[in-house]
């Protein structure tokens, strides 16, 4: 399908599910935005995903930067290019009990995880309203469901991400342009490392862990739906049944046992 010369606009793209959103939207004839810290690597992705016959542009941003998620935007001005579809993956967690973590890293986590993407969607929107078409795609997580110690921060930007995500859903529902809310659980990316979480239990069950591709896919089918959001894959839709039927606390508990490290279970 060719989509001429409709452009997604992809955050966090150069690896995990961001990656594969990307290829995604290429092999359906999109033409795309690509964002990420690392020129190189937007290079490689930009040459891999240019055999699908589309425009690539790449920009490199550090969006822990709010500055950099403004000067994205300025840049696709003055390019004349107002993205059809706006995908919010880049995020990043810490591993930690909260009194012990690095705070300058949890406030880079606050605004990459929330700031910037309040940032790039509300420029999304003011370019899109007049249009009366859209899609946004936001990368919650199973994480927004329940309290999580250990990822204390990362869970309470992900909780923001969906009730957030949700509430403007309703604000834009006679408007054509649409909000999904994207929720994958333990999924096999660099996701863990950059957290520093090798130590934490829940590594142990990584044979159990989602492939990039399989979210992606759903995110990607949910989006296209119209969908509100999409819990992806059948095990994490049984942990949120879980985490919903308990009280926070439990929930809490839980979640402790499951994150807390290896050798203190």
């Amino acid at each position: 399908m060719d989509h001429n010369n409709k452009y997604a606009l992809i955050t966090g793209a150069s690896s995990g599910i961001g990656y594969e959103l990307a290829k995604r939207f290429a092999k359906e004839g999109y033409n795309l935005i690509i964002v990420g810290r690392n020129h190189d690597a937007l290079r490689d992705r930009a040459n891999e995903f240019k055999h699908f016959g589309i425009n690539v542009i790449t920009l490199a941003k550090n969006l822990f930067n709010t500055e950099d998620a403004y000067s994205l935007y300025a840049d696709l001005k003055q390019s004349n290019i107002s993205p059809e579809i706006l995908v919010n993956d880049a995020g990043q967690g810490l591993y930690g009990k909260f009194q012990d973590t690095e705070i300058h890293r949890e406030i880079d986590m606050v605004n990459l995880n929330i700031a910037s993407v309040l940032i790039l969607t509300k420029l999304f929107l003011k370019d899109r309203l007049p249009q009366n078409s859209g899609k946004i795609l936001n990368l919650a997580s199973i994480a927004s469901k329940a309290p999580g110690p250990w990822q204390s921060v990362y869970h309470g930007t992900k909780a923001f991400i969906l009730s957030w995500s949700e509430a403007i859903r309703e604000e834009l529902k006679d408007t054509g342009i649409t909000v999904t809310a994207l929720l994958p659980g333990p999924t096999d990316t660099d996701f863990f490392n950059k957290a520093d979480m090798n130590r934490s239990k829940i590594m142990e069950d990584k044979e159990n862990f989602s492939t990039p591709e399989e979210v992606a896919e759903d995110g990607f089918r949910a989006l296209m739906n119209g969908d509100d959001k999409i819990i992806s894959g059948l095990r994490n839709k049984l942990t949120v049944a879980m985490s919903n039927l308990a009280s926070d606390s439990m929930a809490a508990y839980r979640m402790n046992e499951m994150q807390k490290p290896a050798d203190e279970a």
